[in-house]
């Protein structure tokens, strides 16, 4: 009588781990109300500021009267129908709601434990991380390219009467593919953030502290070493890419730069948490 021997398991498929992933990230209900109102408030503040501007611009009369004798002539305030659909203060925020999804992606594993689990049925720490990547940036793209084309459709709309620009313009095109484009940036870096310091209030503080608040340190252009580290920041990239550098000052970002402030950004970012994952203890 043979005894039939147990086989291993056979190891798990690249599409199997991405299954697994799309499941465990839309399995938490705080995936839907963040991803959710974060999108709902950037198109929100755009809006209002769209709308503001409308009725402002309405009121106006069609041409600026003269001066009194004696009196200098007021200068007509620049106005950018472009820029309402992509404001500094909204894009800051989906920029730390983008950023938060990526960390819970990772730490959310370590806090409930389940990371023990996924990593005995998968030994393999770099292909289960590479997995959540492609997931969390994949879902994130879409959002990001959803909320930026809503966010310039809506607020074009509203300035339909004073200069609104369309989807085809180039400059809109530009500004709707990089604002697209930082979601899932700033996801990878929540990541390489989670994977670092596997706490939820430490995650939050770390991006806002690595995409807010240290560029802020940057600004200055009397050292132009200065500049060109600020210039080498995900949010003065975004800047350049959708025409939010007024002025460009002494040492301007291209938007070649921009590009590749992204790219080096996004791998730097996953290499950071593939390896944090894989060199330190469950």
């Amino acid at each position: 009588m043979t005894t039939a021997v147990p086989q291993a398991a056979a190891p798990a498929r690249f599409r199997h781990l991405l299954t697994a992933e799309w499941i465990k990230l839309w399995s938490l209900r705080s995936t839907y109300w963040v991803l959710g109102a974060g999108a709902l408030t950037v198109v929100g503040i755009n809006a209002n500021s769209a709308y503001s501007n409308a009725d402002r611009l309405s009121r106006m009369p069609a041409e600026p009267s003269a001066p009194p004798p004696g009196m200098p002539e007021k200068p007509l305030m620049a106005f950018d129908a472009l820029h309402t659909a992509f404001l500094d203060p909204a894009w800051q925020i989906f920029m730390v709601v983008a950023c938060s999804v990526g960390a819970i992606a990772v730490f959310g594993e370590y806090t409930s434990g389940v990371i023990r689990t996924t990593l005995t049925a998968v030994p393999d720490r770099r292909a289960v991380i590479l997995a959540k990547a492609a997931v969390v940036t994949g879902v994130m793209t879409v959002l990001g390219a959803v909320v930026a084309c809503a966010g310039l459709l809506l607020t074009q709309f509203l300035l339909r009467d004073h200069g609104g620009v369309s989807l085809a313009d180039p400059d809109a095109l530009r500004a709707v593919a990089g604002s697209a484009l930082l979601a899932p940036l700033c996801a990878l870096v929540g990541m390489a953030i989670g994977a670092l310091v596997r706490h939820a209030a430490g995650a939050i503080v770390g991006a806002i502290l690595t995409l807010l608040l240290l560029p802020a340190l940057f600004q200055g252009e009397t050292y132009r070493w200065v500049a060109e580290i600020g210039n080498a920041m995900p949010l003065s990239a975004w800047e350049a890419l959708t025409g939010n550098h007024w002025g460009g000052g002494r040492y301007p970002v291209t938007v070649a730069e921009a590009w590749v402030v992204y790219t080096a950004w996004a791998a730097c970012a996953l290499l950071v948490a593939v390896e944090a994952v894989r060199r330190r203890d469950v």
